[in-house]
């Protein structure tokens, strides 16, 4: 069997780092116009928010392909491998064919003479498969904020807000109203802009600096929770939390704008789509290991919905947290005490962003042990009578199935 070519770009994409944010749209306009706009060529839908954007993201693509459509989702950041990022009809894009993507994103970076971010080429090379395989809609998760953010050089049909919540301050500003202004830059003059079910449109609309028409999401319910899924009308929900609610509420709203918009999509296909969503790390269940929960919950927000969830359906697990040091570790840690946990375990990877064990202590308030990720790889392949969550960064995640050697699709 003849060998795939050994990837060229990807390694240089990886080179380029993942974090900050870059003020100005000049890079990415410049990448997608020296390559003919690939953006052009289908409707684009915009997801903006501090939590949600993922899981909703995760409901419209398996909504839109089980009605038909042919659907491109990128989003970020990714758990195992950068190909996660480009989801097409279905299925992550292969390696091949990101690093042939990549490479036309970095022939226009040295044609434009520029020096462009990670996602800048990333978004540049997510556009430009969503050409090739010829899209019919493609779902585009906001990275951080929106004003700057690469994915508002393109043009959205609507734009999607799940909700505002604390966090990225060094970037967004110090107030949900200051992050909130950020993310509504993605929101369009005369188009849908779709609000989740948290969010009141009179909070929202002074804070506007356009005219988009306003399309609040009506909250989804009652419903039978349960800790793997829940049930609503009798229909399976097959993202778990009664937070996964109101990011289906958003998708449904977004349904019924695309609708009024002249995409034809059938009720009950829907929720076929609804009950095949899954969304790896978001409360997820590791394929392989018995009991193991995966929750990429990274700030105070995302932990409280956790725990809440925990607390409902009367799940008290072991708990395994880390986190990268600048993070609010002591917000977080306040929310998921109150899941009652058996025990607490920290684990710590590598790389110098990683929380210290001291910092762990500090915002935790106790002296929990401490496993390297080789280590608790191992610990979590032992069985245990009692759920075993695993919480506090996708970060985390992504180098914990790594050292297990789990691919998540």
């Amino acid at each position: 069997m003849r060998e795939a070519p050994e990837a060229i770009f990807i390694p240089r994409l990886q080179a380029r780092g993942h974090l900050g944010i870059k003020y100005g749209l000049d890079n990415i306009k410049a990448l997608l116009e020296g390559l003919g706009r690939p953006d052009a060529g289908f409707p684009v839908i915009l997801i903006a928010g501090t939590n949600g954007k993922g899981s909703t993201g995760a409901f419209l693509a398996h909504m839109l392909k089980a009605a038909g459509f042919v659907v491109g989702w990128t989003t970020s950041p990714h758990l195992v491998d950068v190909t996660e990022r480009i989801w097409v009809d279905g299925e992550p894009i292969g390696p091949g064919a990101l690093d042939l993507l990549l490479g036309e994103a970095f022939d226009s970076e040295a044609r434009n003479g520029l020096n462009a971010t990670y996602f800048e080429l990333m978004i540049t090379a997510a556009l430009s498969a969503f050409r090739m395989t010829g899209v019919e809609v493609a779902l585009v998760e906001v990275g951080m904020g929106g004003r700057w953010d690469a994915t508002n050089a393109t043009d959205p049909i609507l734009t999607v807000l799940t909700n505002v919540g604390l966090d990225h301050q060094q970037y967004l500003g110090d107030t949900r109203e200051a992050i909130a202004r950020e993310k509504l830059c993605t929101a369009r003059d005369g188009r849908p802009l779709v609000l989740g079910p948290s969010l009141d449109p009179e909070w929202i609309r002074p804070l506007l600096s356009n005219e988009p028409v306003l399309c609040p999401a009506a909250r989804q319910g009652p419903a039978d929770i349960r800790w793997d899924h829940s049930r609503l009308a009798g229909r399976r929900v097959g993202l778990a939390g009664l937070h996964q609610l109101d990011n289906l509420a958003t998708a449904f709203e977004t349904v019924r704008q695309l609708r009024g918009l002249g995409f034809p999509i059938p009720e009950e296909e829907l929720w076929a789509g609804v009950a095949a969503a899954r969304w790896p790390g978001r409360l997820w269940e590791v394929p392989g290991l018995q009991g193991v929960w995966t929750d990429g919950a990274h700030n105070p927000d995302g932990a409280r919905v956790l725990a809440d969830h925990a607390l409902a359906c009367g799940v008290r697990p072991h708990l395994y947290f880390g986190a990268m040091g600048d993070k609010d570790l002591a917000g977080v840690a306040r929310e998921l005490k109150r899941l009652r946990p058996l025990s607490v375990t920290f684990i710590r990877g590598d790389v110098p962003r990683y929380a210290s064990e001291a910092q762990l202590q500090d915002a935790w308030g106790v002296e929990a042990p401490l496993l390297t990720m080789a280590e608790a790889a191992v610990h979590l392949r032992t069985p245990a009578h009692a759920p075993r969550l695993v919480t506090g960064s996708l970060y985390l995640l992504g180098d914990l199935l790594r050292e297990l050697g789990i691919r998540i699709f």
